[in-house]
């Protein structure tokens, strides 16, 4: 049985500029190997107004899980800058299962928003 696909999108990205209280904003691209080979990651960012950030390298060993944070993502030193909307492509060389995480502490009534990639 198949467990997982190669290609998932994430269309809504925002890493919020601000944070409140003890918990930082962020978002993560959580990503579940249960594979016994390493899923070896290509990470692609989308923006509305610039070129992409593309073939961001990432493994996640076999039969693990990884929580990649956004705002750690970097290629040749470019970064997902805050407060402007992006979209994800995740492709990987073995099947993988991805799940988008938002913990959004921009204020005190903080909000946490998961959901599946679409494959």
């Amino acid at each position: 049985m198949k467990k997982g696909e190669l290609s998932w999108f994430i269309p809504d990205g925002y890493i919020p500029p601000k944070s409140s209280g003890e918990l930082v904003s962020h978002e993560s691209i959580c990503v579940l190997n249960c594979n016994d080979d390493e899923a070896n990651l290509k990470i692609t960012i989308y923006f509305e107004d610039r070129d992409p950030i593309e073939d961001i390298s990432y493994v996640v060993n076999g039969k693990r899980t990884s929580h990649i944070r956004t705002s750690t993502l970097d290629k040749n030193g470019e970064k997902i800058p805050e407060a402007v909307p992006y979209a994800i492509e995740v492709e990987s060389d073995v099947p993988v299962i991805i799940q988008y995480s938002r913990l959004d502490s921009t204020q005190p009534s903080l909000a946490l928003m998961s959901t599946l990639g679409y494959s």
